[in-house]
């Protein structure tokens, strides 16, 4: 197959590529910055749909594999610019990858959607922009892309791993504090998470198989205390991980959404009601077999001693 992979110089897509690449198939790249490997340099955040099908010509399918920081604070109202980042390019993609005959494709989602189809009464999408921002990409994505343009949404937790100098945006504040002198405290509740090489696998498997269904993908499922406590190990430090009890979660996350409230912003993902999900066991069937361990490791161990590398050279 030939295939475009957007976003192939991040933490996924490369992963995706060397994937593709080691089963025989040929992989192209684009992404918003040059950077080795990266063949196409493109913003497809903004481009059009007719900007996009030069790239798209000649090809069998493509995968999205893109994403935006449902953590960050920003001005109210934050559905436009979330649609704007999640679900407006996925729908000119998919449009101009019809247009050119395309056959299959990929979408790097979210797990959310596969908890809010479990768990219709917590009104997710309603609650959280993220997440309702991420239902629409999928629903859109599909509809843009037609009946014979298969679209797979692979639904995504915790990811670990490393390719290159790419690490989770998540890693480094977590890493900081697993080597800090701050206790370690973590929540009831827990997440399913996957290797950036096991959802790798997986995307090509649909591609392979021109799948159009909804994807979770989880390695292992983990509790907080026990992610918070494998973290600190990788980094070299045995601690005791407390737990947090429930109502000072939900006391927190409430204070978090009256101040951003107060401060005229919002997040993807709302503080007054992440304690919801927070406090729950959202895992996943695992999906692949593998131990999360290895990656768990490259994750953090390997970038600690980079940095204590940095730390002696100075």
């Amino acid at each position: 197959m030939r295939i475009l992979v957007v976003g192939g110089s991040g933490l996924i897509g490369a992963h995706v590529v060397d994937v593709l690449r080691e089963r025989g198939h040929a992989a192209t790249t684009v992404a918003r910055t040059a950077r080795p490997g990266v063949d196409h340099v493109l913003d497809v955040g903004s481009a059009s749909a007719d900007e996009l099908r030069p790239l798209l010509a000649g090809q069998d399918g493509v995968v999205y594999a893109t994403r935006t920081d449902e953590q960050r604070p920003l001005p109210r109202p934050i559905y436009p610019a979330f649609r704007r980042d999640n679900v407006e390019p996925v729908v000119r993609l998919f449009t101009a990858a019809r247009q050119e005959g395309l056959t299959r494709g990929v979408v790097m989602g979210s797990y959310y959607t596969y908890v809010d189809r479990l768990h219709p009464q917590w009104r997710l999408p309603a609650r959280h922009t993220y997440i309702r921002c991420r239902v629409e990409q999928a629903r859109e994505g599909r509809a843009a892309a037609g009946p014979d343009l298969p679209v797979a949404v692979l639904e995504l937790p915790f990811v670990f791993g490393r390719a290159g100098d790419r690490l989770p945006n998540w890693a480094g504040p977590l890493d900081r504090w697993a080597r800090s002198r701050t206790p370690l405290v973590a929540p009831a509740g827990g997440t399913a998470a996957a290797s950036a090489r096991s959802v790798a696998e997986i995307a090509v498997d649909a591609l392979e198989q021109a799948s159009g269904a909804d994807i979770p993908v989880a390695d292992e499922n983990l509790t907080w205390n026990d992610m918070v406590g494998r973290i600190a190990e990788a980094v070299g430090r045995r601690r005791r991980v407390t737990r947090l009890p429930a109502a000072a979660v939900k006391a927190s996350l409430r204070l978090g959404g009256a101040l951003q409230a107060l401060g005229g912003k919002e997040s993807g993902i709302d503080p007054s009601h992440l304690a919801d999900l927070l406090l729950a066991e959202l895992f996943i069937e695992p999906t692949t077999g593998r131990s999360l361990g290895p990656a768990l490791h490259q994750t953090f161990a390997d970038d600690g001693r980079q940095g204590q590398d940095r730390r002696t050279a100075r």
